[in-house]
């Protein structure tokens, strides 16, 4: 079987994208732009990949990790130049070279499969992937002869009025005999308008050597979109959702508006789940089956088994057990793990803590650092006190326990099973089984307290008149 490899050029700066993050990692439906670009060539089984790096060069490297070897452009002389970097690792091998862009993210598994097929079945020595736009400006125009050969590769900057109107153009990705390719990158020259190494001059050097060169139309011109400023990332980015919500209501996901509908590419989501209106999905979250989440939540780096219901509602890197709700306008922080048929309601904040199933949280609540067991009514207003100003502490509630409304429990806590903590209540010590915690002040009603104040006079002034 023929080897394949991939060279992916990643070594820009991207000035026009004015920003501190390196173009090529800046993210498309949660994952950097190069990111996309190895994941799709990996799809096709590579022998070896190869990244060319420069520009952010740690940054990359700690972005894609092992999945690639790496080679340094030190200076940006052009993408001829970027690609005889990779030399070191793959010259003198035979094998097929795919040559992608770091910045191009649309591009799919199934495209560079079809390009690595048709260049063996023509036998072509170079095989470069086209598409057809009637907005060619800033893309190299592929240029045939009357017999539809092609003749050469016509950067943007070095085109004639007449080659500028071709609609053909250049996506950016080869196919090319990998012995073939550096042989000829040693024989290229810089003697064009931006004094760069095109990788496109090998065409030429190779149509001299009689050799077959070929061109793959590939049928979705958006695949082929190069990102090299933020109206162009943004561009992406809606591409790659129509993309993925489409997969998703093909799997048998309901969205109810895909287009304010916002899912990361490495979302899971399971059957007969309702995604209604401006939700966001990010990160690896994962989704069961028969869910429903609410408008305008967003859930990041969670798990959601089946059937949970969610309102309008935060969720960073939680988990929510079958059967279980929140909402509206709750919050699941970090290491929230709430357990089966759980009832998180409105107004509540969980953070660092697990929930037994059948518990029930209802409101205006925060739950930090703390484990609750099943079948346990947390009151409205409660607050699992957690942090003394240095250290943070945490609080048990046993089984079938009872915390009544506006109560304090002061970490470090036991509250044992089938306890009663009264409403209103400041808990400091632990609380024994089948015991009631009153922790309040007295109530003493002031006889006549009313009438020692000037707003009584005033008071009672205004009853007067209204007499």
């Amino acid at each position: 079987m023929t080897a394949k490899y991939a060279v992916i050029l990643a070594a820009g700066q991207g000035t026009r994208m004015k920003s501190k993050l390196y173009k090529v990692l800046h993210p498309v439906c949660g994952k950097p732009m190069v990111d996309h670009v190895l994941t799709q060539i990996e799809g096709n089984k590579m022998d070896q990949v190869v990244t060319v790096i420069g520009h952010g060069a740690d940054k990359v490297k700690e972005t894609l990790g092992k999945r690639t070897a790496y080679v340094m452009q030190k200076e940006q002389l052009g993408t001829g130049h970027a690609v005889l970097q990779a030399e070191q690792l793959l010259g003198g091998k035979d094998g097929i070279t795919l040559i992608a862009c770091g910045d191009t993210p649309l591009f799919t598994t199934q495209t560079f499969k079809e390009l690595f097929e048709y260049h063996q079945q023509k036998g072509a020595v170079a095989t470069v992937l086209t598409a057809v736009t009637d907005q060619p400006f800033g893309y190299g125009r592929i240029k045939r002869n009357n017999l539809g050969i092609v003749e050469k590769i016509v950067e943007q900057k070095d085109a004639t009025a007449e080659e500028a109107a071709i609609t053909e153009i250049n996506t950016g990705v080869y196919c090319f005999d990998n012995k073939e390719l550096f042989a000829a990158l040693h024989q290229i020259k810089n003697d064009n308008a931006q004094g760069e190494y095109y990788l496109t001059d090998v065409m030429e050097i190779f149509k001299k050597q009689d050799k077959v060169i070929a061109a793959y139309k590939m049928k979705n011109f958006a695949e082929s979109m190069g990102v090299n400023d933020r109206i162009a990332l943004a561009q992406a980015a809606r591409v790659m959702r129509k993309r993925i919500n489409e997969k998703h209501m093909r799997n048998g996901v309901t969205l109810v508006d895909p287009a304010t509908t916002y899912i990361d590419v490495d979302v899971t989501i399971g059957s007969d789940t309702v995604i209604e209106p401006g939700v966001l999905l990010k990160g690896k979250t994962v989704i069961g089956a028969d869910c429903v989440i609410g408008a305008h939540s967003e859930i990041r780096d969670s798990v959601i088994h089946d059937g949970v219901h969610i309102t309008s509602s935060l969720l960073e890197n939680a988990q929510m057990e079958d059967g279980s709700n929140i909402g509206p306008y709750s919050h699941l922080r970090p290491e929230a793990q709430i357990g089966k048929h759980v009832h998180i309601g409105n107004f509540v904040e969980v953070k660092r803590a697990q929930i037994g199933e059948n518990t029930k949280v209802g409101h205006l609540t925060y739950v930090g650092d703390a484990t609750l067991g099943k079948n346990i009514n947390v009151g409205c207003g409660c607050v699992f006190v957690n942090y003394d100003g240095k250290n943070k502490h945490q609080t048990h509630v046993g089984d079938y326990s009872f915390i009544g409304s506006a109560s304090n429990l002061i970490a470090p806590l036991e509250v044992a099973d089938h306890a009663y903590v009264a409403a209103g209540s400041t808990i400091t010590n632990d609380v024994a089984a089948r015991d009631m915690a009153i922790a309040r002040g007295r109530q003493v009603n002031k006889k006549g307290y009313y009438d020692r104040y000037p707003c009584a006079q005033t008071a009672q002034e205004e009853e007067n008149g209204n007499d």
